[in-house]
């Protein structure tokens, strides 16, 4: 999941917003700890679970990253009230789904499944990456495969909503 957000850092610029959604455990977290390695920013990037939102500038120059935790969110209301400079930031949103009404018109859904008993051996034996409807190529089968932990493979999938995502480059 690391690896992984070290490669979509390279894609994303300032403006854009990232959903993560998957269970307890799925690597929300893993993930954005990587899109922060990846961007430079200052860390550590750690779970804002209790605090809702951190910034971490960079250390760059680029944009900084916000991480937020929307799980103890009731509405996009609340997100909005979090006074998040959208414009200027990469901002991922742990457990932000149904939380983008009138928020951003575009975004960039990642959805996490971490299979458990007799589907986990399966999915260990697929591609845990898939292109998103964009036809972004985030390197299936370029040994990143070989870096997820054997025991707990994930499936991800990356949906783009909205202009920014219709043309990704």
């Amino acid at each position: 999941m690391h690896a992984l957000g070290v490669e979509l850092a390279g894609m994303l610029r300032p403006g854009d917003l990232v959903i993560l959604n998957g269970p307890l455990g799925a690597g929300k977290t893993t993930l954005t700890r990587g899109i922060g390695e990846g961007l430079g920013v200052r860390g550590p990037v750690t779970s804002p679970t209790f605090v809702l939102a951190r910034s971490h500038p960079s250390l760059t120059g680029g944009a900084p990253l916000v991480h937020v935790d929307a799980y103890r969110l009731g509405s996009a209301l609340e997100l909005d009230d979090l006074d998040i400079d959208f414009a200027h930031s990469v901002v991922v949103v742990e457990w932000g789904s149904g939380m983008l009404d009138g928020v951003a018109e575009s975004w960039l859904e990642v959805d996490i499944v971490r299979p458990t008993g007799a589907d986990a051996s399966d999915a260990a034996a697929a591609d845990t990456r898939e292109d998103d409807d964009t036809g972004t190529d985030l390197g299936a089968g370029d040994g990143v495969d070989d870096d997820l932990d054997a025991d707990e493979p994930r499936r991800v999938t990356l949906t783009g909503y909205g202009p920014r995502w219709s043309d990704p480059a």
